[in-house]
């Protein structure tokens, strides 16, 4: 019987993704037959061509950078939960990269960018594009992109390649993010089930707000509310829809067995291999240069030297505060807690990293780092929130702690025109409090559509394949019978 309802499910994601692989092809081939064909050129600037590929070559070095995170996240993850599971975590770590790049390469990118028309850094313009937008009183507010599906209107573009690339890399530590916080007991197939939705819709609606021309960066333009919401690498475009997303998944999952008793006391459910996890975190800070300094798009911009500086302030300045919190609360530096509070550190000043100084940056990191032990705590004692890795916290709450603390540490260094808006960059603290209200906006929307569509989403497969496996496969282990193997065979 349970091998029946497994090949069920197997049988529903396989035409699930069958059904969204021929209307990405449909959606490709119709914008394909609407793009204007290429015209070879002679190349009359060979400056201007060189500095662009230069450019082109720093976003691909930032992308392989951001690509070598996935391992980190293997590592962090599969070291915080239990040896039975190991096999499994590695398994969603792995998959949800393939799966993701084959979804967000169907729809994903076209709905995120398909209205951006040229990357001036790595000289490519006048790029065929189109943005689904709402007219309200002379304004437009972008909803959604609708050109570049399947890549085929722009499949000799290398500039558009490498942007599709780096932003691909972007979307699965978006996607990643819930396999933690949902590790144990989440079941195969609807976690293949959610790759496809995460790559192919959710992600990039919420980014084509942000980062493909859509309303929330017209706020600036249509409404003088400072820049349009900012986020420059994606506390909130990445890690808060992450984090938010792996919210929506655990409520509707639920906690592990054992975690809340019925007479109150909660299990102690700890992982088994804490060098693992460590080794992971080490990864994730060294990509993390990629994220950030990666974002300027342009090797060019002197402004990377400050992005990588802050970069390595907050994540240290989030460990520290992290460790000296929970030593000084329960007498025992828990290094554990100490990798989220590097990691709180890293998220929180992503969305900033390019506009504040260094020494904004190790507050920004130092509070992100007490923020995590405090949202860690909360989550697990007041909400019964059961979070194996504190994916929810370091990246959820975190990463909104770093979209508002751009809107108040902004110093007015950085950012000219950015969303189309004269002059740079200033949080409230530097004189532009419209900037904080509309950090503010980003955030609240990002909780209300992002966590609400994946509730949604969850409640919806619960109830046709179920999220959760049974629980004789919980207490045997995941590996063995979820998965058919063994992490440590001869142990």
């Amino acid at each position: 019987m349970a091998r029946a309802r497994r090949a069920g499910a197997l049988g529903v994601a396989l035409r699930a993704v069958a059904l969204t692989a021929a209307a990405a092809t449909l959606m490709a081939a119709r914008a394909a037959a609407q793009a204007p064909l290429a015209v070879p050129s002679i190349d009359l600037h060979p400056q201007a061509s060189l500095a662009s590929s230069i450019n082109l070559a720093w976003v691909l070095v930032g992308g392989f950078l951001v690509m070598l995170m996935q391992v980190g996240f293997a590592m962090l993850g599969t070291g915080f939960t239990r040896s039975k599971n190991a096999v499994n975590t590695m398994a969603m770590n792995l998959m949800i990269y393939p799966i993701g790049v084959v979804g967000f390469w169907m729809t994903g990118y076209a709905l995120m960018m398909g209205g951006v028309a040229q990357w001036p850094s790595l000289g490519a313009t006048g790029i065929a594009s189109h943005e689904l937008s709402l007219h309200v009183s002379g304004h437009a507010f972008g909803l959604l992109g609708m050109r570049k599906f399947g890549l085929l209107s722009v499949s000799h573009d290398s500039a558009s390649l490498a942007m599709f690339l780096f932003a691909a890399v972007f979307m699965d530590i978006a996607a990643t993010i819930p396999t933690g916080a949902m590790a144990e007991r989440w079941k195969f197939s609807a976690f293949f089930i959610y790759g496809l939705f995460m790559s192919m819709f959710l992600y990039p609606l919420y980014g084509n707000w942000v980062w493909g021309g859509g309303w929330l960066a017209q706020m600036g333009v249509n409404f003088a509310l400072g820049h349009g919401h900012v986020d420059f690498a994606g506390s909130s475009v990445v890690h808060m829809t992450g984090g938010v997303t792996a919210l929506a998944g655990v409520i509707v999952l639920g906690p592990r067995i054992g975690k809340f008793r019925r007479e109150g006391a909660i299990g102690a459910l700890p992982g088994h291999n804490l060098p693992m996890a460590i080794a992971g975190t080490l990864i994730l800070a060294f990509g993390w240069f990629g994220l950030n300094a990666g974002s300027t798009l342009a090797a060019s911009d002197q402004r990377i030297g400050l992005i990588a500086a802050n970069t390595m302030l907050a994540s240290a300045a989030g460990a520290v505060a992290a460790l000296l919190y929970i030593w000084h609360r329960y007498d025992k530096p828990d290094i554990a807690m100490a990798c989220n509070g590097l990691l709180g550190g890293l998220v929180a000043i992503t969305a900033a990293c390019a506009f504040v100084t260094p020494a904004a940056a190790v507050l920004i990191g130092a509070i992100a780092g007490l923020l995590v032990v405090a949202a860690v705590l909360a989550l697990e004692r007041r909400f019964r929130i059961d979070d194996p890795v504190g994916a929810i916290a370091v990246h959820g709450v975190c990463g909104t702690w770093g979209a508002l603390a751009l809107g108040l540490f902004a110093d007015g260094s950085y950012g000219e025109r950015w969303n189309g808006v004269g002059g740079p960059v200033r949080g409230l603290l530097f004189g532009d409090p419209s900037q904080f209200v509309a950090q503010l906006i980003g955030v609240a929307v990002n909780l209300v559509v992002v966590f609400g569509l994946a509730l949604a989403f969850f409640v919806i497969v619960d109830r046709t394949i179920g999220n959760r496996v049974a629980a004789e496969v919980e207490w045997t282990g995941l590996d063995a019978l979820e998965m058919g193997s063994d992490a440590y065979p001869n142990v």
